[in-house]
């Protein structure tokens, strides 16, 4: 064997081997990886040095506030004289910041205003304001690398990115406002951005005219009290485990929650609201497992709840309870047989159609209903328990017709196709399916309070 075949054999035997290495690795951490406590990497891409006179001349002759950070003790508390700042900022040491609401911190437009290393430290009413408009290098407001961090009452404007988290825990992100540079939705950065991060608390927000608030690899994080308008995700969870939503308030988004590739979790009592266009979803499940759904306001929504294989993992379920859909386009859509949504004590009123099937429904005990409130009920309760005397049965007639072909979903409410559906209904044709059957639905509309 000549020298340079055995070379070309070892290389090939170490390619190999690093492929195997690279597949084990993928498979011991995939969704479950923790690298909040794995040794810091380099996961950014390097951001580029900018000078002085290719930021915007509003910062020119502006004091630096670097200077006050490289003065300031580790551990001690900074108050900056009330005044406009400029960045950008590196923070490696721990610090508390208390800018009283009077200070602001200004990048030019030109990369990141501010980058935060140290953990256990402090950063409060400071406003920070133009970033650069590159997602090549993540042109951020502020970027949070260190743990155990309080992010408070910081208001984010003109920026790409808004607070961008990666490998972060056990902090706290609260009362900041945040809103993304005047640009088209798509090409907007994300108003808070969760990646490798845990056990956070994300609380009080406001995010505005952003594109997305998303947790990526992040597990066990709590969104209390947020407020979210005019984006595309409120939120949006990618392999991101047992993250709890709870008592927010999202208004005009695309999507409000959207569970991707997740395991646990919960979105309850939130507000969701106007999540309209052609992708408007309220929450919306893809291979998602073991979730919790309760006590939500979910309405006038393209789609209120919508569900593509899920639950997936074999054994598990979904928990629809106690929710209020009403004036949706469709209240609740599968796009898949997998069976395993349990719907218990939701209140369905004013949608267009309650309950629709990507394609046929071919075993409608798959998800389980009980206990629901239907505004289109047929029935009575002769005996007085507040239960209707008949199963609340649900066939598809006409609606298959957009089910199975969804281009003719524009033509749903025409005069045509309701009086199709309403002969279909009268003197049936053709054999409809059964969408559903609800063995004790509630007869009297149940009183909610009003979350808002």
């Amino acid at each position: 064997m000549t020298t340079s075949s055995r070379l070309l054999r070892s290389v090939l035997a170490l390619s190999l081997l690093g492929t195997a290495t690279l597949g084990q690795s993928e498979q011991e951490f995939g969704a479950n990886a923790d690298l909040s406590t794995a040794p810091r990497v380099t996961i950014d891409r390097p951001k580029p040095v900018f000078m002085l006179i290719e930021r915007d001349k509003r910062i020119h002759g502006l004091k630096p506030f670097q200077d006050l950070v490289d003065k300031a003790e580790p551990g001690s508390v900074l108050k900056p004289p009330p005044g406009v700042y400029a960045g950008p900022v590196t923070i490696d040491k721990p610090l508390t910041i208390e800018g009283g609401g009077q200070v602001t911190i200004d990048a030019g437009d030109k990369g990141t205003v501010m980058v935060l290393n140290a953990s256990n430290s402090v950063l409060r009413g400071v406003r920070l304001t133009g970033s650069g408009d590159s997602h090549d290098t993540d042109d951020s407001c502020l970027d949070v690398r260190g743990h155990d961090n309080l992010i408070e009452d910081v208001v984010v404007d003109n920026c790409l990115f808004g607070i961008d988290l990666k490998q972060v825990s056990n902090s706290t992100v609260r009362r900041n406002k945040i809103s993304s540079k005047d640009l088209e939705l798509g090409v907007r950065g994300d108003g808070l951005r969760l990646w490798y991060s845990h056990d956070n608390l994300i609380e009080g927000n406001e995010i505005v005219d952003s594109r997305d608030m998303v947790a990526w690899y992040s597990h066990r994080n709590r969104f209390i009290d947020n407020l979210g308008r005019r984006s595309r995700y409120s939120i949006h969870f990618m392999f991101a485990n047992e993250n709890v939503v709870d008592g927010n308030r999202f208004y005009d988004n695309a999507v409000g929650v959207y569970f991707m590739y997740t395991e646990g979790g919960a979105a309850t009592n939130n507000i969701i609201s106007h999540a309209t266009g052609a992708t408007g979803m309220g929450i919306g499940f893809k291979e998602a497992s073991g979730t919790l759904i309760e006590n939500n306001e979910i309405i006038y929504c393209g789609i209120g709840i919508g569900s593509d294989l899920s639950p997936f993992q074999p054994d598990s379920t979904i928990e629809v309870r106690n929710n209020r859909l009403a004036y949706n386009g469709i209240a609740i859509q599968f796009n898949s047989e997998t069976g395993g949504n349990n719907m218990r004590g939701n209140l369905f009123e004013g949608n267009l159609t309650q309950v629709s099937y990507g394609g046929r429904s071919e075993d409608s005990s798959k998800n389980f209903w009980e206990g629901n409130f239907w505004d289109d009920y047929q029935g009575f309760d002769r005996n007085g328990d507040g239960i209707g005397d008949n199963v609340h049965e649900l066939y598809s007639y006409a609606d298959r017709i957009w089910i199975e072909l969804p281009m003719a979903r524009f033509f749903r409410s025409s005069p045509v196709l309701e009086l199709l559906d309403f002969l279909e209904r009268l003197a049936p044709f053709s054999a409809p399916d059964l969408i559903l059957r609800d063995e004790q639905p509630v007869f009297h509309k149940p009183e909610r309070k009003a979350l808002s």
